[in-house]
């Protein structure tokens, strides 16, 4: 088995955090391979502008497939980008499904997606500050899916503890808080839509786990639209058709006539040297013949 059929089985065998993890990082490549090629012919870069998520509420309607695509493309030019978020992901992601099952972190992972988009173009349309940037400013990356997977989870078990490197053990609320102080403060920074991003993450992860300990799940209906959807890519099983040529009576007799043979003689055999006699054929035959 060479590697791509590996990665394959890997990709079909995996669960979902499995999935999302080698989805990112294979969009990732196949974005830099292009570009690579692109500079070498020409010394420039490919803007993929039609797969990042625009702040301008009209740019969106004309590219809303942005929503979803935007959540699964990073930096080309930071590969530390996209190896902290799947880090993070995989870490909490881990945890997540210690305690829920995948389809739920598939659907916190798309949903907290959208809501990030959701709060980033919210704020950059409402707030003077973003006045000169809201109308060419775009926004890639998973961090706000991840965020809403590791607030989420954090809020279903606050106190479930991790190692950390330096510190220690540390329980999953402080690092829950520790994350969504810095995005707040980090809001006046360069990469302020990213930040405003996470935090909207954040807060639906932390409304899906509030709702989620109290009973209501309000994702089902999401996540059967989600099963519905990827249904429609699983290979169908194949009816078998045989087809049995009919016999006419004089066949019909025929046949009948060999198999009582066959049936006497076996009987035969069992007369004289007992069941135990029989070959397995010759079991089978009159088993299926008694029927």
């Amino acid at each position: 088995m060479n590697i791509v059929d590996e990665l394959k089985q890997n990709f079909k065998k995996g669960n979902n955090l499995t999935r999302l993890i080698y989805i990112n990082v294979g969009v990732f490549i196949i974005v830099n391979l292009i570009n690579l090629v692109y500079w070498l012919a020409t010394r420039g870069s490919v803007d993929f502008w039609f797969l990042t998520y625009p702040s301008n509420i009209f740019l969106f309607f004309h590219r809303p497939w942005t929503i979803v695509t935007y959540m699964f493309m990073h930096s080309q030019t930071d590969i530390w980008h996209i190896v902290f978020n799947m880090l993070w992901l995989y870490w909490f992601g881990q945890i997540f499904l210690q305690y829920l099952d995948q389809k739920k972190l598939l659907t916190v992972y798309i949903l907290g997606g959208f809501a990030g988009a959701l709060l980033y173009t919210l704020v950059y349309n409402i707030f003077p500050a973003f006045e000169l940037e809201r109308f060419g400013s775009t926004m890639v990356g998973a961090s706000a899916a991840i965020m809403a997977v590791v607030i989420a989870i954090a809020t279903i078990v606050p106190n479930y503890t991790i190692q950390l490197l330096l510190l220690g053990r540390v329980k999953l609320k402080y690092i829950a808080i520790f994350t969504v102080v810095i995005d707040l403060i980090s809001i006046q920074s360069s990469n302020a839509g990213g930040h405003i991003a996470h935090i909207g993450g954040a807060l639906f992860g932390y409304i899906y786990a509030v709702r989620y300990l109290k009973g209501h799940d309000f994702t089902t209906g999401f996540t059967k639209f989600l099963n519905s959807f990827f249904s429609l890519f699983k290979p169908r099983k194949r009816m078998k058709v045989t087809y049995k040529k009919p016999v006419d009576d004089y066949e019909y007799n025929r046949t009948k006539v060999e198999e009582q043979k066959e049936i006497d003689r076996i009987l035969d055999k069992i007369a004289k040297g007992g069941y135990e006699s029989l070959s397995k054929n010759e079991k089978d035959f009159l088993f299926k013949s008694s029927k």
